[in-house]
């Protein structure tokens, strides 16, 4: 910061270059009118604790799993999953790793992730009687296990910001599994092939960074959290519309990075 630029030392009488006092950060709102301006600082620190109810909400999320309340659950991770999908762009915008460098968005990002995209949801599984017996505990290791591996593998992202991998999305994939209530087996095999795909060179796409087919991919994502909000507000009603839309939002959001791998992406040519 130039001289010019920076505050003035206590005591000392304002140069009249220096731009006009700005008020204390925590002047009260009648004392400082319209020349209040939080400072970058500060705004950088807000998305951190924005982030952070995350883990609020996994809390809650998992009392209500607790006493076997699915839908209630369901609803709170769907918060989760909204505060998550918007956390990063606003990281971003706020410029959080230069603003709050003694802070890693990312290590709490992760945290928050895998208790609401991972081990919530397999509790849930195992817990509500969808796979009972044996399948649910292979269910359960499956998720819990392979899910820890991919979190750290430093390779999970491609070079256009999508997934390398099955990106542990198990909060989705229960959430249709309690709607649908498929046959165990289906289940069973629904999860092992997940698991398997989470360490193939298969892309998937991330709603927000995937800039290819993002027009369509942010508003299924969009679609997806309202179709999961709607379907464990009505209790997962077998006759819901919900259930369609759940559907078709989830083989979008699963395949979509596959067919751009299989489809090559339009090169502009340059003019000379």
């Amino acid at each position: 910061m130039s001289a010019a630029t920076r505050a003035p030392e206590p005591g000392a009488s304002s140069p009249t270059s220096v731009v006009p006092n700005r008020p204390h950060p925590f002047a009260k709102p009648a004392d400082i009118g319209h020349h209040y301006v939080m400072t970058p600082q500060f705004k950088a620190l807000l998305v951190h604790l924005f982030t952070a109810t995350g883990a609020v909400f996994a809390m809650l999320a998992m009392l209500a799993a607790a006493d076997q309340k699915w839908s209630l659950m369901f609803l709170w991770l769907v918060v989760a999953f909204f505060i998550d999908g918007f956390d990063g762009p606003l990281a971003r915008h706020y410029h959080v790793k230069r603003f709050t460098p003694d802070f890693d968005g990312v290590v709490l990002d992760l945290i928050i992730d895998y208790l609401t995209y991972v081990f919530i949801p397999a509790f849930a599984l195992f817990k509500s009687g969808l796979m009972d017996g044996w399948t649910g505990w292979v269910a359960i290791i499956v998720i819990t296990f392979a899910s820890a591996i991919w979190f750290c593998d430093m390779r999970q992202k491609t070079k256009d910001n999508s997934f390398l991998g099955f990106p542990g999305c198990w909060n989705m994939v229960v959430l249709v599994i309690f709607a649908l209530e498929p046959n165990f087996w289906v289940s069973l095999a629904l999860v092992t092939v997940l698991a398997v795909l989470m360490f193939l060179p298969l892309k998937f796409v991330h709603p927000v960074r995937t800039e290819r087919w993002r027009g369509v991919t942010l508003p299924m994502a969009l679609a997806w959290t309202f179709f999961a909000g709607w379907a464990a507000w009505v209790d997962f009603h077998p006759e819901s519309w919900a259930h369609w839309g759940l559907i078709l939002t989830s083989l979008y959001l699963m395949f979509a990075g596959i067919v751009q791998q299989i489809i090559p992406a339009r090169r502009t040519q340059s003019t000379s």
